[in-house]
């Protein structure tokens, strides 16, 4: 004869998780994921120029994101402040309150160079730039395969 069928949580091989918790769990998921993408706005840069070589080169394509306050040393996107709509990598050399060219910068401007300096055109040229110039700070290079990894600030 053969024995009875398992009842609730006896034999069974597996627990199965409750519905209503597991729906509450993959709701609570997907908002995180949509919460993030609102507030860090990831978009992918392509590098077209040589001016922060050796770090990022012509062919390169990273990961930026938006909603932080940049810190000396980071590598951000920023809008030109003489051509609206054109936007450029650099990286954050001087941050509000510090002294560049013997001026100090208000609390809203950045210093934006290039890693190579014969080959950029900065805040060198330019002069400052203001905080809602800069769109995003680049985290990580993920093509061409071989270059990919994290970018650190110097």
């Amino acid at each position: 004869m053969d024995p009875p069928p398992p009842t609730w949580g006896e034999g069974e091989p597996y627990h199965r998780p409750h519905r209503p918790l597991a729906a509450l769990s993959a709701l609570a998921t997907v908002g995180a994921i949509a919460v993030a993408l609102v507030r860090w706005r990831p978009t992918r840069v392509e590098i077209q120029g040589a001016s922060m070589a050796p770090t990022l080169v012509p062919g390169d394509w990273a990961l930026a994101v938006a909603g932080r306050r940049a810190r000396k040393g980071d590598v951000v996107v920023v809008e030109h402040p003489g051509r609206p709509g054109y936007e450029m990598v650099k990286r954050v050399t001087a941050v509000p309150g510090e002294r560049v060219r013997e001026r100090t910068l208000d609390h809203d401007e950045y210093w934006i160079e290039g890693d190579r300096a014969d080959a950029s055109t900065d805040s060198r040229h330019f002069g400052p730039v203001r905080r809602d110039h800069l769109k995003a700070r680049v985290l990580l290079v993920y093509w061409p395969k071989e270059r990919r990894r994290r970018l650190r600030r110097h």
